[in-house]
C-alpha cells in the first residue's frame, strides 16, 4: 500500500501518523478481501480548500469532512501501452485508486460534537472515503444501509465502536 500523504495544514499536533494511514487502508483492502497493492493520496487541509473543492466539483459551497475523487483511467489500447512501456507493462507499478481531501477543522469540530476521539473520527472517515475510491456509495437508501454495515464491522477490526450506532 503506498500513500501519498500530503499535509497542508500548520498545526500537525493531533493529526494521525502515516502509518494509522496505512493500517486503515491495509484494514479496508483485507476486510474486503482484496490486494493490497495500491496507490492513494490523502490530502489533509483546511476548510477553505475542502469548501473550494466541493463547490466547484459537486456544487456545495461549504466545507465538508472527505471529499474522495476516485481515478479514472483514460481508454488507451493495450497496444499502445506496450509499445510505451517497452513491452513491460509491470513498470508502471501498483494502481492508483484516487485522491483524498480531509478537512482539518470539520474533523476537529465533528469529533467534539459527537464526543468520539478525533483519531477514532480519522479512521472512520478515512475507511469511508477508501470505499468511495473501491466504487462504494450512498446514494440510495439500501446502498447506504450496506456502506455503513461494511464501515461498522471494518471498524469493529480496528476496536472503534459503530459511528452510526
Amino acid at each position: 500500500m503506498l500513500i501519498d500523504l500530503q499535509i497542508t495544514v500548520d498545526n500537525e499536533d493531533n493529526l494521525p501518523a502515516s502509518k494509522d494511514f496505512q493500517h486503515w487502508a491495509k484494514t479496508v483492502f483485507a476486510a474486503l478481501g482484496k490486494d493490497e497493492k495500491a496507490e492513494l493520496t490523502i490530502r489533509l487541509t483546511d476548510n477553505d480548500e475542502v469548501q473550494q473543492l466541493n463547490r466547484d466539483y459537486r456544487g456545495k459551497d461549504k466545507p465538508t469532512n472527505i471529499l474522495s475523487f476516485p481515478f479514472e483511467a483514460l481508454p488507451i489500447d493495450p497496444l499502445e501501452l506496450q509499445m510505451a512501456y517497452a513491452g513491460d507493462v509491470a513498470e508502471l507499478g501498483v494502481p492508483f485508486i484516487g485522491d483524498l481531501v480531509i478537512a482539518t477543522g470539520v474533523m476537529q469540530a465533528e469529533a467534539n460534537a459527537q464526543s468520539k476521539t478525533l483519531h477514532d473520527h480519522y479512521a472512520h472517515i478515512t475507511v469511508h472515503g477508501i470505499l468511495h475510491l473501491l466504487g462504494y456509495d450512498h446514494l440510495e437508501d439500501n446502498e447506504a444501509e450496506a456502506m455503513e454495515a461494511l464501515e461498522a464491522r471494518i471498524l469493529a477490526t480496528l476496536g472503534i465502536a459503530n459511528p452510526y450506532a
